[in-house]
């Protein structure tokens, strides 16, 4: 599709998909620099006077406040993150660094988690400024560098050392949340209201080291398998929370179907299924595995990566149970800890939010749900902003979007975004 004929909200979220700004974890990243500044350039010719933060070399943060009609009121922060986890371009049907617009849908690592949502913010924004217009409250933009590595390199830094840029703010929205599902045909919005805690652990096998070829019954690798498996193997208990369990009242009101059994109305779901059942657990899936240096060599030492999500609260009881599995042959180390967070659903913004919704899908419900992943709101809670999910897409029914995040073949419908920047627009003028 020519340029001219794309959306801006398009051309943005394809410009942003082409800056690869992959980041592998701990601290090997390509940098969030050049999107920072394509960011700071574009707040910059709406006339705002965008800052930069980059605490570590090529980490780069941006920020611009937008001056609202009632300098009184809180101040309300909108934030997106520049970075993304990276992509096997052998695995993918399109380069995913292409930002390739192909059978109404933008394609790249980036389109669903999150440079989506940085477009319909800066697009967004954009039509209020270019309309003479004010938001009804001021607006801090904020565009965080590394949240695929919890933020250590990013947010974490940016609220420990530019506090400032924050000043006067009580409230936050950002990704996952305010985008459809359907419900045994019934389409529906999720809004996010709040966030499982993040244990980010390293399993470490000890052994003895030797020759291949020998008889040994103190190999690293086969004790660290063991724990691998024994960990990806448990089926974690239901604990529902108050945020889950207006999340199934409101699947059940929907489909008629009971709530007492939460893995049967996540069902009803489609493909958001395996997403919503994620919010009902804690959860534990091995990542990454390291031993060994040569074929014939048994090391002396093998680690796996484990990324444990956590219904808010239970943290300590998980991973003393984490340690019960492994055994105590196994030593836990904890790379990243991260609070879990929780808020009612209620309020001037979740009503501003609803609302906003509803005047561009009529009658559709809004349904509030737990994260089962993280975001930089869990940096802004450390100094008192009150974050929400609120990236708003209405979807098509056979779309597997929840499936691709940090998956292969990333994609949204252009016509999705369209509708995410109309509702952002609409929602930052009146809230």
């Amino acid at each position: 599709m020519p340029d001219t004929e794309l959306p801006e909200v398009v051309r943005i979220a394809r410009d942003l998909i082409r800056i690869d700004t992959s980041n592998y974890g701990g601290g090997r990243a390509n940098g969030e620099r050049e999107a920072a500044e394509y960011v700071g350039t574009f707040l910059q010719r709406l006339g705002l006077e965008p800052e930069y933060y980059e605490p570590i070399d090529r980490r780069t943060n941006v920020m611009a406040r937008v001056p609202g009609r009632d300098p009184q009121r809180p101040a309300l922060v909108v934030h997106g993150h520049l970075d993304v986890v990276p992509a096997v371009a052998d695995d993918w049907s399109v380069d995913p660094f292409e930002g390739l617009v192909r059978d109404g849908m933008l394609w790249g690592r980036g389109a669903v988690d999150m440079k989506n949502m940085n477009a319909m913010i800066l697009t967004a924004v954009a039509d209020i400024l270019r309309a003479g217009e004010q938001p009804e409250r001021d607006l801090i933009l904020a565009f965080f560098a590394d949240e695929e590595n919890g933020g250590v390199e990013g947010s974490a830094l940016v609220v420990q050392h530019k506090p400032e840029w924050f000043a006067g703010a009580t409230e936050a929205i950002s990704e996952v949340g305010g985008y459809s599902i359907t419900v045994d045909d019934r389409r529906a919005y999720l809004l996010q209201v709040g966030e499982k805690a993040m244990l980010w652990l390293r399993l470490v096998a000890k052994g003895r080291a030797g020759h291949g070829s020998r008889y040994h019954d103190e190999n690293a690798v086969t004790r660290l398998a063991e724990a691998v498996a024994a960990i990806g193997r448990t089926r974690w208990p239901i604990r529902l929370t108050p945020t889950t369990e207006s999340l199934l009242q409101g699947l059940s009101d929907l489909t008629g179907r009971p709530v007492e059994d939460p893995d049967a109305l996540a069902a009803a779901a489609g493909p958001a299924e395996a997403f919503l059942r994620s919010t009902f657990r804690t959860t534990a899936n091995p990542t990454v595995l390291t031993a060994g240096y040569k074929h014939n060599v048994i090391p002396e030492t093998a680690e796996a990566l484990i990324d444990v999500r956590v219904i808010p609260g239970t943290e300590d009881d998980v991973l003393a149970e984490l340690q019960r599995i492994v055994g105590d042959d196994i030593e836990i180390q904890t790379v990243v800890r991260d609070i879990g967070m929780e808020t009612p659903f209620e309020g001037d913004l979740v009503d501003a939010m609803v609302a906003a919704l509803g005047r561009h899908d009529p009658g559709t419900p809004v349904i509030p749900y737990l994260l089962g992943a993280g975001t930089d709101n869990k940096a802004l809670a450390s100094i008192g902003i009150t974050g929400y999910g609120f990236a708003p897409l209405r979807l098509p029914a056979d779309l597997d979007f929840t499936g691709m995040f940090h998956g292969v073949d990333e994609r949204v419908p252009v016509d999705s975004l369209v509708f995410g920047q109309r509702v952002l627009a609409d929602l930052l003028r009146s809230c």
